[in-house]
């Protein structure tokens, strides 16, 4: 079992991506509101270096909002989800997309009557 965590820039695919897991079997994430450290150390503008970094990271605009997603998927299902994520989020590589990582789980109880440790 995997814990797979999408942090997702373009909050705007969130449905789609859902709807695309759905329909591929996967169901039962987890989606949390998140904001980047960069859009937080934008709020210390009197401190000289953090207000250029924020110039620098989002062009001095407002806290960028993204989407932390959490699925907890079996092994052989990870490259389904992975199939969908490229598809509908594009290429991970272009900046302010999402970050993708999983963890390993080597248990896992209150998923309904599934038997996953």
């Amino acid at each position: 079992m995997q814990l797979a965590v999408i942090i997702l820039k373009k909050t705007e695919l969130v449905h789609e991506f859902m709807v695309e897991l759905a329909e591929e079997g996967l169901r039962g994430g987890t989606i949390l509101d998140s904001t980047g450290m960069a859009g937080e150390l934008g709020d210390l503008d009197d401190i000289p270096m953090f207000s250029m970094l924020r110039a620098v990271v989002n062009n001095g605009g407002s806290r960028q909002e993204s989407k932390t997603l959490l699925f907890i998927v079996k092994d052989e299902e990870l490259s389904k989800l992975k199939k969908v994520m490229h598809r509908v989020l594009g290429d991970l590589s272009i900046p302010n997309t999402a970050v993708f990582f999983t963890v390993p789980v080597t248990s896992v109880e209150g998923l309904g009557d599934q038997k996953w440790n």
